[in-house]
């Protein structure tokens, strides 16, 4: 069982750097918007990234081992992950940080705190699937095609892009008057979810391991779908663009070095 553990704690190593991230609230501060577009640029770069080199890649290769067409589960996997978010963001009941946003999903009375909690975790439960799908991957892949090392660089990447994420999340609402606990709380809130999501996806991979391409592509499908449809929106959304697309490259370039160094 010890993917399980490696999940878990890759799990718990992307939402301690949400954490570190938060916590800049209680030091310095407040970044400018203009490094901030940057780190949420380099966040989405390295998701971007990680989504390609550490599952859907390795994905392919291992179906290709199988003796299946590599293409297939790729393809197939990838829109089925965009989709279930989709669905999700359609029908969850949540509401994102700004506070002006109204409510989206499906109409409820519940308080605009538990749709931020939803929204929060709609966002981040992606990537903690992703981490516990890799680890469970290298654990259990007859194939050898999945490695310890791709996994512990597809946890690294996601901790690196948490520390601008939990920043992001925490200073708006310091912002407009939280105080700085409450605002660090739930800045770290934001990736609470992930160990949860390592160690489910390592028990998806054990109990379906026939579909285990499949769920690689599924994974990284879930976190594209996140980036494009929130973090790189977000990262434009202030005139801020030339840095916003250099924070993508720097931070792909990073993951797919990490990805290539460890893996």
């Amino acid at each position: 069982m010890d993917y399980l553990l490696y999940a878990l704690l890759g799990g718990l190593f992307t939402w301690g750097l949400t954490a570190v991230g938060a916590a800049s609230v209680f030091f310095a501060r407040e970044p400018s918007r203009k490094l901030l577009d940057g780190m949420l640029g380099f966040a989405a770069g390295v998701m971007l990234a990680a989504s390609v080199f550490s599952l859907l890649l390795p994905g392919m290769e291992m179906a290709e081992s199988q003796g299946k067409n590599p293409i297939l589960p790729a393809v197939v996997g990838f829109l089925l992950g965009g989709g279930l978010i989709r669905l999700l963001d359609r029908y969850l009941p949540h509401v994102h940080l700004g506070p002006k946003d109204a409510p989206e999903g499906l109409k409820t009375l519940w308080r605009r705190t538990t749709l931020l909690i939803l929204a929060i975790t709609l966002h981040n439960f992606p990537e903690g699937l992703a981490v516990g799908v890799a680890f469970g991957a290298a654990g259990l892949d007859p194939t050898g095609t999945a490695t310890l090392g791709g996994a512990m660089a597809l946890a690294l990447g996601i901790g690196l892009q948490n520390l601008p994420e939990g920043l992001a999340i925490a200073w708006p609402l310091r912002r407009v008057g939280i105080g700085a606990g409450l605002a660090w709380f739930y800045g770290q809130l934001s990736a609470i979810v992930e160990p949860l999501g390592a160690v489910l996806g390592a028990l998806l991979v054990a109990q379906m391991m026939d579909l285990l391409p499949y769920l690689m592509a599924l994974a990284a499908g879930a976190m594209v779908f996140v980036v494009v449809e929130e973090v790189i929106p977000e990262s434009q959304a202030e005139g801020n663009g030339d840095i916003a697309t250099f924070g993508v490259m720097t931070g792909f370039a990073t993951m797919m070095a990490l990805d290539v160094a460890l893996g």
